[in-house]
């Protein structure tokens, strides 16, 4: 055989050789479906207790999978929950917790965002050679300097693809929902025109009476500048919608302003379509669902058919979108060689009820508090996980888990290393779930309001109890109240809260509905358990460096040259009624 054709017989052997080796590779990495509701409390689907709303397809995931039933959020608030879900590590780690009252971005033409020092896991498995997606909500950020530089936008962070929402699904965006806003307009407009309208009229009165004598020139500015503030507040009602209530496909936007019409199932399909074309090779998908924070919305399909008004149509029809998820696992074969994660990003929101008395929020079981606080109802969240053959079905575990945990369980499920130049907060979920540990590698916890360090959780290796500390809880109003009602959500600092010397103690082995504080009269070590919580926030404040505030009013505020319109808008209409097609790479 002439040499020539040795060596192309020889590199075609090679070429195969090489390509069954990474189809091996291929076929021995799971897949990763990740889905995280929004403000779904504990107490809403069937396998958590609930015997009403009805959640088939989550019930199904926890009958085949493992059920943690003290899983945690690393924040009771979206943005610094999903920075931390992304990142295996707290969120005042990358900035992502506010100093002042407002803990989330509320436009999406705003500066701030997850850096893009920060490391998450799409980007890790991305490098494996996952096809990777995120499709519904992001809330992490979009532009840093100017409209095109995309710096926290998914894309920047290990997504190929993207479809959804850049912020948030705000009351705003739907009309009649009122306005996550209104005590904002009322501290800045009316107010002041109501201040304004009382000089006004006492000035004329003494002019009319000819007891002082007041420049015409000055009345007339005080009346103009009453007619701009309610300009003002008219071109923010007008314009608020097409230009923060968006859909994006890619860094495109693909619908302005957003329709709720059939979302959710735009959404699933969109999923569904993910998993079908990338049934080939190892892919992250993460279903960040819209629902079921509020503006709530239901397709016709589902709305007003459960018992629970318009939350119970959202959080039914969610469900149904999990269940398309499962089913085409299950066609395509895919099922048993894919690890399923369902969860909240934090419990369930109890301040929404609209002015009618309707429940808006979700139902956060036995425990106290909800969103916005680091009471039980605010951070323990639904976790289930399913992988056939790998983990048990119907096993429930008890020891306390977060939702940073994700981040160190799937890069060592992909054969992908740590990083070793950050604190990694997140603790390999694998050994727990399997049996092969019966035991938490969490002894300590800490949950942060916003910013501030608001308790600590202790679980000693030789004890039973899980201990809670509080160093400050939110003061609940009306009085008797299980939340901050005329706030419409608990703030972290200032009069807003009670400091507690020594901090409020909780024994949540034996009381998780945290009803009975312990104190040194009912437990002889109480100031031993409080200095061994106490010496490790200290110890732990010590690892968490400065870094810039993504969440300080000047990332906050809303930024002109940062907005974003479809391409098809002219001027300042911003509108593009029909979705358009992702014009970028469609993994």
């Amino acid at each position: 055989m002439p040499w020539r054709q040795k060596m192309m017989s020889f590199l075609l052997l090679l070429l195969l050789s090489l390509l069954s080796e990474a189809q091996s590779r291929a076929a021995s990495k799971p897949n990763f479906v990740l889905i995280m509701a929004d403000d779904l409390g504990i107490g809403d689907p069937g396998c958590y207790g609930n015997k009403t709303l009805r959640t088939p397809n989550i019930d199904r995931l926890a009958r085949g999978g493992v059920k943690l039933t003290q899983h945690l959020a690393a924040s009771p608030l979206c943005t610094p929950s999903r920075a931390a879900f992304m990142t295996g590590r707290y969120p005042v780690r990358s900035g992502m917790a506010s100093k002042s009252r407002v803990g989330v971005f509320l436009f999406s033409a705003s500066s701030g965002g997850l850096p893009n020092n920060e490391v998450t896991f799409a980007t890790l498995l991305k490098k494996e050679g996952y096809a990777t997606a995120l499709i519904g909500k992001w809330h992490l950020g979009t532009h840093c300097h100017n409209n095109t530089d995309f710096c926290h936008h998914p894309s920047s962070h290990g997504f190929d693809y993207f479809h959804g929402l850049p912020v948030t699904n705000l009351r705003d965006c739907k009309a009649g929902e009122g306005s996550v806003f209104g005590s904002g307009i009322r501290l800045l407009v009316f107010v002041p025109l109501q201040v304004l309208a009382l000089a006004l009229l006492t000035l004329c009165a003494l002019r009319g009476l000819g007891l002082l004598q007041v420049p015409v020139a000055l009345l007339v500015c005080l009346a103009l500048l009453g007619a701009g503030l309610l300009g003002a507040l008219a071109c923010f009602l007008h314009w608020f919608r097409p230009l923060n209530c968006f859909l994006m496909r890619g860094r495109d936007v693909s619908q302005q302003p957003l329709s709720y019409d059939n979302l959710t199932q735009r959404l699933t399909e969109d999923a569904v379509q993910f998993v079908r074309r990338n049934a080939d090779t190892p892919f992250l998908l993460v279903f960040s669902c819209i629902q079921v924070h509020t503006a709530l919305f239901a397709s016709r399909d589902f709305a007003g058919k459960s018992r629970h008004g318009a939350y119970g149509d959202a959080a039914e029809e969610m469900d149904w979108g999990v269940g398309q998820i499962l089913n085409v696992l299950e066609e395509l074969g895919l099922t048993n060689n894919t690890l399923v994660y369902f969860t909240s990003d934090q419990g369930a929101h109890v301040e929404e009820v609209t002015t009618k008395g309707e429940r808006h929020g979700g139902s956060n079981g036995i425990y106290k508090g909800g969103k916005g606080n680091n009471w039980e109802g605010g951070i323990r969240v639904p976790g289930l996980l399913r992988w056939p053959g790998v983990l048990q079905a119907g096993l429930e575990v008890a020891e306390p888990t977060s939702n940073m945990d994700l981040f160190p369980t799937l890069l060592s499920l992909a054969g992908a290393a740590l990083p070793e130049d950050r604190i990694i907060d997140g603790r390999d979920l694998m050994p727990l779930l399997q049996g092969q540990s019966q035991r938490s590698d969490h002894e300590f916890l800490f949950h942060y309001c916003n910013f501030y360090l608001n308790a600590v959780r202790w679980h000693p290796r030789n004890s039973t109890s899980i201990w809670k500390a509080f160093f400050f809880t939110p003061n609940f109003s009306p009085e008797g109240a299980n939340g901050c009602f005329p706030t419409h959500v608990c703030f972290c600092h200032g009069n807003f809260v009670t400091r507690h010397h020594p901090p409020l103690l909780f024994d949540l082995s034996r009381d998780p509905r945290e009803r009975s504080p312990v104190t040194p009269s009912t437990e002889p070590r109480f100031w031993d358990i409080v200095a061994t919580m106490q010496d490790a926030a200290d110890r732990h404040a010590h690892t968490v460096q400065e870094v810039p505030n993504q969440l300080s009013l000047r990332n906050l505020l809303w930024k002109p040259w940062l907005q974003m319109c479809c391409a098809s808008s002219s001027g300042l209409s911003c509108q593009c009624p029909r979705e358009q097609p992702d014009r970028g790479r469609s993994p």
